[in-house]
């Protein structure tokens, strides 16, 4: 899988581990994973359960970060391809 994501390019500074951006870019990098996961193993339920979870658990740190950054957001959203 060639889609990995680099962390770094969403961090404020050289420590940060944690902010809102770089914990969404590691979720979706989870998220795509799981996705092809799922395509090649519709039956595992178990997974399924988990995907979701971080979807929603990516949903909030998106309306988290429009809330208090938003040209912060759009650039992300722009990054990561995602559709809003």
């Amino acid at each position: 899988m060639s889609n990995t994501i680099e962390l770094s390019q969403f961090r404020t500074h050289e420590n940060d581990t944690g902010g809102s951006a770089v914990q969404i870019a590691k979720l979706t990098q989870r998220i795509v994973h799981l996705t092809d996961h799922m395509s090649r193993n519709k039956k595992d339920f178990s997974s399924r359960r988990g995907l979701l979870m971080l979807v929603a658990k990516r949903r909030r740190l998106l309306d988290y970060l429009k809330r208090t950054d938003e040209e912060r957001y759009r650039k992300l959203l722009q990054e990561l391809n995602l559709r809003r």
